[in-house]
């Protein structure tokens, strides 16, 4: 199958999809996937909770007024559980990867479980103005929940996405949709409201896949949102490269110190990662995600991607804790990345410029 956006001069360009940076993906193969179940077996993975994962009632009164003070906002994030996070900066509420529903799975009646509710329910949600989707896997890029903000009162989200991924979001009735290449930028213009945020695309080290038929047949990535209040990173999905330390160079110019110094905020995942034979190439570890923490040059960062799903070998409440010995191998106070409880917000000091 042809990609009808190759173009010979990008280095992650295939002419049938798309490929990583600085390591090449390649699938794994049946007998890897069966000595990866064959071990987790033997060794009786994944481990039960041994700390129960805190959910609180979210501050709906905030969220709410928050969603209604235009420029006035406060940049704040709230975590929704697994990838999903509620921002809310310069005036715009917007979603990451949307995952409501109860299973993340092709049928919700198979597939990996919920452990923990949604810190907001789709019906306590603001208007969402943007969503940031950043790849097709299906705990990132769910039906279910993408139909229901295609439906939200007040109209659909715009959302921002890799190239490829246009076919599925309209199908289910989300027709702006603008699609982003490695380092292309869209600038959210809302002139009503004297309003104008720009998105960049940036790389990850990841893949994608929707079905057994079409791996690397969409890009996927992480977003830059520079509002003018908060400087936004979203890493997405994503196994180590060199890729953070390419991201940290290319917005140099906008984080000099008389402009406010670097990314406000970062929302970096730090679970499903062991086995690290099988996984490392994909996601990263609390360790690897410290150092995307220092190679971006951010100020503070929220932990993702873990606590909700069990996707993977390591037990569900076991990232926080090996974040908490990579901060403190690094000399980082853990209050700098911090691990919220589901339906918990961090309101982010206004950017000084």
């Amino acid at each position: 199958m042809k990609n009808p956006h190759f173009n010979p001069h990008k280095k992650h360009h295939r002419p049938d999809g798309f490929q990583n940076n600085y390591q090449s993906f390649r699938g794994k193969r049946w007998n890897e996937l069966l000595r990866w179940r064959w071990q987790a077996w033997r060794a009786g993975h994944p481990k039960a909770i041994t700390t129960p994962i805190e959910v609180v009632r979210p501050d709906l009164a905030f969220i709410q007024g928050n969603a209604q003070a235009g420029l006035a906002m406060q940049p704040a994030a709230t975590w929704v559980g697994h990838i999903t996070v509620l921002l809310q900066v310069g005036g715009l509420n917007v979603l990451t990867d949307p995952v409501f529903s109860e299973r993340c799975f092709p049928v919700q009646w198979a597939g990996p479980k919920r452990h923990t509710p949604p810190g907001l329910q789709l019906s306590e949600l603001p208007h969402i103005d943007v969503v940031l989707l950043s790849h097709n896997h299906y705990d990132h890029l769910d039906e279910g929940s993408m139909r229901a903000l295609a439906r939200q009162a007040g109209g659909p989200p715009l959302v921002i996405c890799p190239l490829a991924h246009k076919k599925w979001l309209h199908r289910w009735g989300l027709q702006r949709v603008v699609e982003l290449d490695w380092w292309d930028t869209h600038v959210i213009d809302a002139t009503e409201r004297n309003l104008r945020v720009p998105v960049v695309l940036t790389p990850a080290q990841h893949w994608s896949a929707r079905t057994a038929t079409d791996a690397l047949r969409s890009l996927w990535g992480g977003f830059a949102m520079l509002s003018p209040d908060c400087h936004v990173f979203f890493a997405g999905d994503t196994g180590y490269s060199k890729d953070f330390v390419d991201i940290r160079q290319h917005f140099a110019r906008e984080h000099t110190p008389e402009h406010g110094g670097g990314f406000d905020l970062a929302l970096l995942p730090i679970g499903a990662y062991e086995p690290r034979w099988f996984m490392k190439d994909q996601h990263v570890n609390p360790e690897e995600s410290v150092q995307i923490f220092q190679d971006i040059g951010c100020k503070q960062a929220i932990s993702v991607h873990w606590g909700t799903f069990q996707l993977t070998d390591e037990a569900l409440d076991e990232p926080p804790r090996a974040l908490a010995k990579a901060l403190a191998a690094s000399n980082i106070s853990p209050e700098r990345f911090a691990v919220l409880p589901v339906g918990g917000s961090m309101r982010v000091p206004h950017r000084m410029r």
